[in-house]
């Protein structure tokens, strides 16, 4: 499997076969977000879904796919730095400010600065168009969470730290995509990476989850969170895998945009699944988000 994802990479198959791995990593990541944010503290929830990612991926790493070569693990050590600020910014942002707040400004923030940066490390180059609809679909998610932001009835201080840390959530977000896209690259296997990355940086979060939990008052009751865990721990494999084996076959910067149609895909769960008003406004700025995502695919 693996040889044939490096053999297909940068041919037109590969093109296809990437862009339907980015948007079903972004739906994926949509549902991801939600589960993070929803009943319980951000930092248990992260914590149970990475426990069980390296439980789930730990057989698959050390019997399944090839062993990473030097190269391979030096990446996967910088990568439990990058992720683990990033985990740490998104879980003091869901702490502090509203999911619908949130999300959209790291998403929004992410291809933006995912499309510079695939720029200079990865030679890529956006025609004029396709900088158009990242423009749009930038835009689009940011002036969604701006009209998210006009409804929410909460202290300003914990709403700016909350802002703050989605900003720095969304840079983050550009530089695990590229860091990732490299080390995938870089690996003679991708399953091998993308196997020992779900081991090595899914240890570091259950840990502080315990912690956290010892020194709750009233503690939650620890089986639904474990079964958010389970259900977390296998849409990672969706979210985060796809969009690296994207990266693997394709432009990094559009598998980056693409992905961020994620909150298109968020909204129409909140609407259809939760039941939530959308508004034709909301409405407006989704249909922006995704003619942004169209521009960018038929705009090369």
């Amino acid at each position: 499997m693996g040889e044939w994802i490096v053999s297909i990479a940068g041919t037109p198959e590969g093109a296809r076969l990437a862009t339907m791995l980015a948007l079903m990593s972004a739906l994926a990541h949509a549902v991801f977000g939600a589960l993070q944010k929803g009943r319980y503290d951000p930092w248990l929830t992260r914590g149970a879904i990475d426990g069980w990612l390296a439980i789930l991926s730990a057989p698959i790493a050390l019997f399944v796919v090839p062993w990473p070569n030097l190269t391979t693990a030096l990446i996967l050590v910088g990568a439990i730095a990058v992720h683990f600020a990033y985990k740490v910014t998104m879980a003091m942002a869901y702490e502090k400010a509203a999911y619908t707040v949130v999300y959209p400004v790291v998403r929004g923030t992410g291809p933006l600065v995912t499309v510079i940066a695939a720029t200079v490390f990865f030679g890529e180059h956006f025609t004029p168009v396709q900088w158009l609809g990242v423009a749009c679909l930038s835009g689009g998610i940011l002036m969604l969470a701006l009209r998210n932001l006009s409804e929410e009835v909460i202290d300003l201080p914990a709403l700016k730290l909350g802002l703050m840390w989605a900003v720095a959530g969304g840079v983050l977000v550009a530089l695990y995509t590229t860091y990732d896209a490299y080390g995938i690259r870089q690996s003679p296997d991708p399953f091998t990476f993308l196997a020992w990355f779900f081991v090595v940086t899914a240890l570091d979060f259950p840990i502080l989850a315990v912690l956290r939990y010892r020194r709750m008052v009233t503690p939650p009751v620890l089986a639904p969170l474990m079964w958010r865990g389970i259900a977390g721990a296998l849409i990672a494999w969706v979210s985060f895998g796809g969009v690296m084996l994207a990266t693997r076959l394709d432009k990094v910067g559009e598998a980056a945009v693409l992905r961020e149609t994620s909150t298109v895909f968020a909204a129409l769960i909140g609407w259809f699944i939760l039941g939530e008003k959308v508004g034709p406004r909301r409405l407006f700025l989704m249909a922006l988000v995704a003619l942004g995502a169209v521009i960018v695919e038929m705009g090369g």
